[in-house]
Order: structure tokens, then C-alpha cells, then sequence
């Protein structure tokens, strides 16, 4: 996050800005309450958001810390769930042969 010795946001202002606007567009809010039962939390977006402008206009210490610990939620949150598919080590055997056209069902 270092430019030459100036921090900057993890991510530009109107990154913020078009996550909460997305999160509160109506195709994500039926999505989100059809796949989870409930509506999506936007409030984190838009905080973020006026943190990074805050950030921006005055370059307040407060907003630099609140905007990396919500990044690093972020980051925590995507971490948490494992894979759904089982990545394997090698590829299979016959991985050279055509796609099952010859083989014995």
C-alpha cells in the first residue's frame, strides 16, 4: 500500500461507491435474499466510502485505520469458507486419451 512512503486506500473511492451501489440494487437484494434468506448488509460500503473521502480531503489517521481493519474483515470473511471442489495434486492418468467417446459405460 506504500507509494513512495504515501499510503493510499486499498482500493479508489469509486470502488466503495459502486460496491454499495451495487449491493443495494435490486437484483443483488433478491439474490441475496433468495440464496440467504435475508437482505445483503450495505452499511460497511458506504462507511468505507466516506472514510477513503475523508482520507482523501484531509488524510485523517482515523480513516486510514478504520479503512485497512475493514479490509482486512474482508479478507478474513473471503478466507473462511474452504473450497467446494477437492483440488487434486496430479492429473489424472489418462489425461492424454480423447473424452470418454471409446470408453465402456
Amino acid at each position: 500500500m506504500a507509494d513512495r512512503g504515501v499510503w493510499r486506500p486499498p482500493r479508489t473511492c469509486e470502488d466503495y461507491w459502486s460496491e454499495w451501489k451495487h449491493c443495494k440494487g435490486i437484483r443483488n437484494l433478491f439474490h441475496n435474499y433468495y440464496t440467504y434468506g435475508e437482505a445483503p448488509s450495505c452499511g460497511q460500503w458506504k462507511i468505507d466510502y466516506g472514510n477513503c473521502r475523508k482520507w482523501e480531503k484531509s488524510k485523517s489517521p482515523d480513516a486510514k485505520e478504520s479503512l485497512c481493519k475493514s479490509e482486512r474483515a474482508r479478507l478474513l470473511e473471503k478466507q473462511k469458507y474452504d473450497p467446494v471442489w477437492q483440488l487434486r495434486k496430479s492429473p489424472p492418468r489418462d489425461w492424454y486419451l480423447p473424452l470418454g467417446q471409446d470408453k465402456p459405460k
